[in-house]
């Protein structure tokens, strides 16, 4: 995309009004930079920080062969809006990291102390019971495409966009982490479809940094008192879904709850797509039998590691099946298998926009057969991890599944992420995770 150079501000100036910088014109210099048209402009302008490639209108970089991390980006009409990490292979082509024109040093010494601060927010989260969270969720801690989840004694960080893949920003996170956390080991885990999209080289595969030679790259870490295992090398996300945690305990409460006022309770639970079997342990402190259903075997044995080391812990009997969530759940249905709380957690069904229609299906079809499953005055706890599918899409999904199923459905809450998953306003995307808590009649 090597369209007319135009000028931008240098970059190791600070920004200055609009006025100001009309009387300075020595501070315009012709350098690399981006043009964007008014819609995204105003996008950045309303607080949020990503520019899409189909955005940007001109683009003048020195090296298409070796493209700078970070970009000067100007309106159409000139005017400076920020710095921004620069992707030449993703369709979000910028992230905003800064409102004013600012080098690499800058970049860095912000790096640095938006990443204290996001520790800072979440220390008062972790104690005996949860010594894991989400250090830096992203864009919701200004840190655009930097993820860090502690697990316990580990750290494991992601760099997700590739203006930070560079031996500084690994370094100035080390740093930090070193000096805020002293942790046993620091671990970079990349994500193979972001690194794919963003065109990422494959991290080096060594730790960033070890406090002592024989530390490892599994552990246990604890959520609302539960022991789960952790192994850096396996899992999905950073390894365990941490942005559950306040979902596990809600269910639990809910769940008893319902049994209280119910004489006809049985106390036998369905955990959907359980993974490592959250959702699972918690309902097993109030229910008497919990099956967890889930297609990969790994997990599952992961599962049964987490089942044994809570087992005092628990009221109930837990065991678990292998297979399509789909196909077993449609077959139980067809079988008169009956349960007085479901949990449905699946997968994004919805990566892209293109998407939401077939996620919809699948939602209504996995809500659907538990419906029909279901007791009166029983418990559906239902999940959506697609940023795509709206609030709205997800309850009318569940509710066209509710008249299917010939089942009333009453909504006892609306609930997200746990507090280390912020939600920016500015920033919708930050608010992905959705969860129905449901009682049928």
């Amino acid at each position: 995309m090597n369209k007319p150079q135009k000028t931008y501000p240098d970059t190791n100036r600070r920004a200055t009004s609009p006025k100001s910088r009309e009387q300075d014109s020595p501070a315009h210099v012709a350098v690399s930079g981006a043009t964007i048209n008014r819609r995204a402009a105003d996008r950045l302008r309303a607080g949020h920080l990503w520019v899409y490639a189909s955005d940007i209108e001109s683009l003048s970089v020195p090296d298409e062969a070796a493209p700078p991390a970070l970009l000067p980006v100007a309106d159409s009409r000139g005017l400076l809006l920020g710095t921004a990490l620069y992707s030449p292979a993703s369709q979000i082509a910028l992230r905003l990291i800064s409102r004013e024109a600012i080098g690499q040093q800058e970049w860095l010494q912000l790096l640095a102390a938006r990443l204290r601060q996001a520790i800072a927010r979440r220390m008062p989260m972790l104690d005996a019971e949860n010594d894991a969270c989400r250090l830096c969720f992203s864009e919701a801690d200004d840190l655009p495409g930097v993820v860090v989840d502690k697990y316990a004694g580990l750290v494991i960080l992601q760099l997700l966009a590739k203006g930070l893949d560079s031996q500084d920003v690994r370094d100035q996170c080390v740093k930090v982490l070193r000096e805020e956390l002293s942790p046993n080991a620091i671990l970079e885990r990349p994500d193979p479809r972001v690194r794919e999209l963003e065109g990422l080289m494959a991290p080096a595969t060594e730790p960033l940094y070890l406090k002592k030679a024989s530390a490892k790259s599994s552990t246990q870490f604890h959520l609302n008192g539960f022991t789960f295992e952790y192994d850096a090398d396996a899992g999905q996300k950073t390894g365990a879904f941490l942005d559950q945690r306040s979902n596990y305990a809600a269910t639990r409460d809910w769940a008893q709850k319902l049994a209280a006022g119910n004489p006809n309770w049985s106390g036998r639970a369905l955990d959907v797509c359980c993974y490592q079997g959250g959702f699972a342990l918690h309902l097993a402190q109030v229910c008497s039998r919990v099956t967890g259903i889930d297609a990969s075997h790994v997990s599952l044995e992961i599962a049964e590691k987490n089942l044994a080391a809570n087992r005092t812990r628990l009221k109930g009997e837990v065991d678990w099946v292998a297979g399509d969530a789909f196909q077993i759940l449609r077959d139980w249905s067809d079988a008169g298998e009956r349960f007085d709380a479901i949990v449905l957690d699946p997968p994004a069904f919805a990566k892209s926009k293109r998407a939401v229609e077939g996620a919809l299906r699948g939602y209504k079809e996995l809500n659907l057969r538990a419906l029909k499953m279901l007791k009166p005055g029983g418990l559906l706890v239902t999940c959506s991890c697609s940023h795509h599918v709206s609030w709205t899409d997800l309850e009318d999904a569940v509710a066209s599944a509710a008249a299917d199923a010939s089942r009333r459905v009453r909504l006892l809450e609306r609930r997200g992420a746990a507090p280390d998953h912020p939600v920016i306003l500015n920033l919708p995307e930050t608010e992905y995770l959705k969860c129905l808590v449901l009682e049928v009649e």
